[in-house]
């Protein structure tokens, strides 16, 4: 029998799943209108688009797949459950976005060298017909994101503003080469779509190289939850102290604290906990009570004793 857990290091997000489940289905069958129509018009900003749809479809895959591993309960082997995918997930997608945009940019940059002839009426239909679906696909998933924090949503959101951008570029392009016969804005346009998804794909993966490098997360300050436990009755210092992300929303802390004898350890604890949970949400704390001769940690130990006696023994905040 597994041991007990009192939170179940799991996400129910029902909301994200609809959510992915027609936003999956949307791009899949618009992912084939705008390769056939980017191949027959010769548009690289329609190409690029496509192209970028593809990845929308490999990410809203891997998106889902991660949504239902974070539904399965820990186990001996993953005692946190299977949280930590939807980062990794998160992290390909990114690095999907990325490798996409550089292919734009090269493609691009040949496109400038050797012009092709587009056939525009069909490249306009396309994008147009691109837009409508991108603008419905962006509203839906920002709605979803509004109600549940998943990272793996934000990162299909960033997909899809993208794409929402992509199609107005295809169209911005066809209007300008329609009206000037300069081919060379179709790759130009493509290129800056190609920025525009590559600083979206960077974003995604900054946040979760820090999510999978356990650093502390933006929300919070690490020396204010210090000074808010410190100043628990019966707390004389707080030391060893760690904040980390498993996920988006789900957050693990471990702290030492030196304690007094004065004070029943159970009660320091339950009002660490208390005060974690109720100033910053966090509700997956675990709590080291320590006496400094006991556990002096070297040098750390007998600076604070020293100190302590200097004061002439009173509690010392830190």
């Amino acid at each position: 029998m597994y041991d007990y857990h009192h939170l179940h290091h799991v996400k129910e997000q029902s909301r994200s799943k609809r959510t992915l489940w027609i936003t999956l289905f949307l791009t899949g069958f618009f992912t084939l209108v705008e390769i056939i129509g980017g191949l027959l018009s010769n548009s690289l900003a329609l190409l690029s688009d496509s192209a970028h749809m593809i990845s929308d479809v490999f990410a809203l895959g891997l998106s889902m797949f991660a949504i239902h591993l974070a539904t399965r309960p820990p186990n001996a082997k993953f005692t946190f459950g299977y949280l930590r995918f939807e980062i990794i997930a998160s992290s390909i997608n990114g690095l999907t976005l990325c490798a996409i945009a550089v292919w734009i940019f090269i493609e691009g940059i040949r496109r400038f060298i050797h012009p092709e002839e587009i056939n525009l009426k069909l490249m306009l239909t396309i994008a147009s017909i691109g837009l409508v679906v991108n603008i419905i696909l962006t509203y839906v998933l920002s709605r979803s994101v509004k109600e549940e924090d998943n990272l793996n949503i934000q990162s299909a959101l960033w997909h899809f503003i993208g794409d929402l951008l992509s199609s107005v570029g295809v169209i911005v392009s066809a209007i300008l080469i329609y009206f000037t016969g300069f081919l060379w804005f179709d790759p130009l346009i493509s290129m800056v779509i190609g920025g525009i998804i590559f600083t979206g794909g960077a974003k995604i993966l900054k946040e979760a190289y820090y999510i999978l490098m356990e650093s502390v997360p933006d929300r919070f300050q690490l020396d204010e939850i210090r000074e808010s436990i410190a100043q628990v009755e019966g707390v004389e210092d707080v030391h060893e102290m760690h904040l980390w992300a498993i996920s988006t929303d789900h957050y693990s802390l471990t702290a030492h604290v030196f304690i007094d004898n004065k004070t029943q350890p159970f009660c320091i604890i339950l009002a660490i906990n208390e005060t974690l949970k109720e100033k910053y949400g966090i509700e997956h704390s675990t709590i080291q009570m320590e006496h400094a001769v006991i556990h002096p940690h070297g040098e750390y130990g007998k600076e604070f004793l020293r100190h302590k006696d200097e004061i002439g023994g009173t509690a010392l905040p830190t």
